[in-house]
């Protein structure tokens, strides 16, 4: 699983793509740990945007709680952002919206992070 990454000010976007299961959890845990250091070195917030991300099972939610941990760990702020209407349906389901904030697009999920990350994200 590939993850496209944008910075906004003092927040970065990542973007995976595909199917959050068992056959790449994995990999996209260690990209995501990579993510969390970068944020923490940049002091930024990490918006994880699930708009491209058709599927998840219990173990994508299992790395989803790990990157929660991970982030509380060093005080750094991450929030979902576009799930789909299936993925948007199991993190509510599994009451996952309850771990990390869950924001319809990327654009208020900016906006609940950083005033600077929503107006560098507005400028394009």
């Amino acid at each position: 699983m590939a993850l496209e990454h944008r910075s906004y000010g003092n927040a970065r976007v990542v973007t995976p793509r595909g199917r959050l299961d068992h056959d790449n959890c994995e990999p996209f845990q260690a990209d995501l740990a990579a993510e969390l250091d970068a944020c923490e070195r940049e002091r930024a917030a990490l918006v994880l945007d699930m708009s491209g991300i058709e599927y998840v099972s219990s173990a994508g939610l299992r790395c989803l709680m790990i990157a929660a941990r991970q982030a509380a760990a060093r005080q750094s702020r991450v929030v979902v952002s576009a799930p789909q209407p299936v993925v948007a349906e199991i993190l509510q389901i599994s009451r996952f919206n309850l771990v990390l904030p869950v924001f319809g697009t990327t654009r208020e999920a900016l906006a609940s992070v950083s005033p600077q990350a929503v107006q560098a994200f507005d400028r394009g």
